[in-house]
């Protein structure tokens, strides 16, 4: 047998925007302002639905370790990985000064499921599979890194008006929170279009929640409106 080509599934330009953000990734009042304000409520959806302590945690596309922190402090054994060299190595450097321990890699989904197949107790993916140019591919990556009775944790934006008013027009061009150009609204998938692509990797959907963000007062918080940005989670039946 020859050797097995990974290809990944990744655009360029995606990297370049995202490793732009790296200098002030850690500045709760820079570009990633969003990021900082929702992460907490992405951390306790997680930690509600996975016992945290010893737990071993993908975080796919981690960026420069927001989530993964959280999720480290809670005790998990986490792996984050990223194809974005200069996130990374912010990454890796704010761990000198938050004192946890993270294995930070730069590194494809396809390469992590190849390489550890089954060995994650949970995955987590926030704000990449609207990124990617083939989501299906992502799904079948996650999936094949989890084990059996695993949890799997996605957060996206839907495809709908008021996502494209909110993320796009309002994120992006009229408060300037977003660098332009980070979404395109053709790539945004709705709540269904990702749960058909979790069942053709055998996952059951557990749940969906909205996830409300006031740029204003830079609260974030769940509720039963998906219509702009959401969260869920998915179980690989043991």
């Amino acid at each position: 047998m020859g050797p097995v080509m990974i290809v990944t599934n990744v655009s360029p330009a995606e990297i370049a925007r995202f490793d732009h953000l790296a200098p002030r990734w850690w500045d709760p009042d820079g570009e990633s302002r969003p990021l900082h304000d929702i992460n907490p409520v992405r951390a306790d959806y997680v930690a509600a639905r996975v016992d945290l302590p010893g737990a071993k945690v993908a975080d796919v596309g981690c960026g420069g370790g927001l989530l993964s922190e959280a999720l480290a402090r809670a005790g998990a054994e986490v792996t984050g990985i990223d194809l974005g060299d200069k996130v990374i190595g912010v990454a890796r450097l704010h761990l000198h000064e938050s004192g946890l321990k993270v294995d930070y890699r730069n590194q494809s989904s396809a390469e992590l499921a190849a390489a550890e197949p089954e060995a994650f107790d949970a995955v987590c993916c926030m704000e990449l599979i609207e990124h990617v140019p083939d989501p299906a591919a992502l799904v079948r990556d996650l999936a094949g890194m989890l084990r059996p009775g695993g949890r799997m944790f996605l957060s996206t934006l839907n495809r709908t008006p008021a996502a494209f008013g909110a993320a796009i027009l309002g994120a992006e061009y009229v408060m300037g929170l977003l660098p332009r150009g980070t979404h395109h609204y053709a790539q945004f998938l709705k709540p269904s279009e990702l749960a058909r692509l979790l069942r053709a990797e055998g996952l059951e959907l557990e749940d969906v929640r909205g996830l409300g963000y006031n740029p204003l007062s830079r609260r974030a918080w769940l509720s039963r409106i998906t219509a702009v940005n959401y969260i869920l989670c998915a179980r690989k039946p043991a």
